[in-house]
């Protein structure tokens, strides 16, 4: 089959599109004809080896956690999926080298959840990490409730897109910090934009002056000492981008995968309470301009990789 690969840690330069090994499927696992796969910032950082004590990279390795496509083959055990069922998942296990940036991917079970039947396959293929590391966060790590105040940093981007829609659906007053020329897009999805930069703790206290009840960091660095001062008393701080948020008394996140959040937040998006904006699509070889544009950090909502539905296996 078609997909991408890397040989080695790298840049973008790394990425290569050609012929890369069929998957075999295991008993909990089913094969995927890939039709999407969203471009994540884990993407570039494992490609880059940034997450080599983490996880193990067996070369050459196929990246993408991201996946909307439909299943071609059940493996020996799985009863929750058939052949025709289109599905969205989150296909992370705990090593890279078979991912989704594929013409097929074999997705454990407890990846995946069924497609939302109103997004296309580029939508949904954005939903899994970004919608769950919100939905995991905001539910599990900081409970946020309604009537509470939230400040969600960088809140055009995948994750802070998604989480804006959810606080605000929880009934949650939220702030989102987010470049001007993004501030209608914020407005949009439910919150109240502060622009970033020198001054940002002045004008959260300008919109809150008693504090934060709840921060969503996905930035880390020198967010997170603002972030810590500018919580109420028994504010709570979680970031899904630096583990240096205990030191502030906060928590660190990483998503997992789980397909019951999977499938509360297709249910979201039938409901029409979640949206996703795709700011660019990439044929699959192309991957390589896909990762370089993310890396710009300049996104708005979600960059996805296709993957042309007439691919067929002889």
């Amino acid at each position: 089959m078609k997909g991408i690969s890397y040989r080695r840690y790298g840049g973008p330069e790394v990425l290569e599109y050609g012929e890369v090994r069929d998957p075999k499927v295991g008993p909990d696992q089913v094969l995927v004809q890939v039709r999407a796969a969203a471009v994540n910032p884990v993407d570039w950082k494992c490609r880059e080896g940034r997450l080599d004590t983490l996880l193990d990279a067996v070369f050459p390795v196929i990246p993408g956690w991201d996946v909307s496509g439909v299943v071609v083959r059940p493996g020996a055990a799985v009863t929750e999926f058939g052949v025709g069922d289109e599905v969205i998942g989150y296909v992370r296990e705990d090593f890279l080298s078979r991912g989704t940036f594929a013409e097929y991917v074999a997705a454990p079970v407890r990846t995946l959840a069924r497609k939302p039947r109103t997004l296309s396959f580029e939508e949904a293929a954005g939903l899994p990490l970004a919608g769950l590391t919100a939905y995991q966060v905001l539910h599990k790590v900081l409970e946020v409730k309604r009537g509470e105040t939230v400040l969600v940093h960088a809140a055009a981007g995948g994750v802070g897109s998604f989480a804006v829609q959810l606080a605000a659906h929880t009934g949650a007053r939220v702030i989102g910090t987010a470049g001007e020329h993004n501030h209608d897009f914020v407005r949009g999805l439910g919150g109240e934009p502060v622009a970033h930069g020198e001054g940002l703790a002045e004008r959260v206290r300008g919109l809150a002056p008693e504090g934060v009840d709840a921060v969503f960091d996905t930035i880390g660095g020198d967010t997170l000492r603002t972030s810590a001062n500018l919580l109420a008393p028994e504010g709570r701080l979680a970031s899904v981008a630096d583990p240096a948020v205990v030191g502030y008394g906060g928590r660190y996140a990483f998503v997992r995968p789980d397909t019951a959040d999977l499938t509360a937040l297709a249910a979201l998006a039938d409901q029409g309470v979640l949206t996703v904006h795709v700011q660019e699509t990439f044929p699959l070889e192309s991957a390589a301009d896909a990762h370089r544009l993310g890396e710009r950090n300049r996104t708005r909502g979600k960059i996805v990789v296709t993957v042309p539905s007439d691919t067929g296996r002889d």
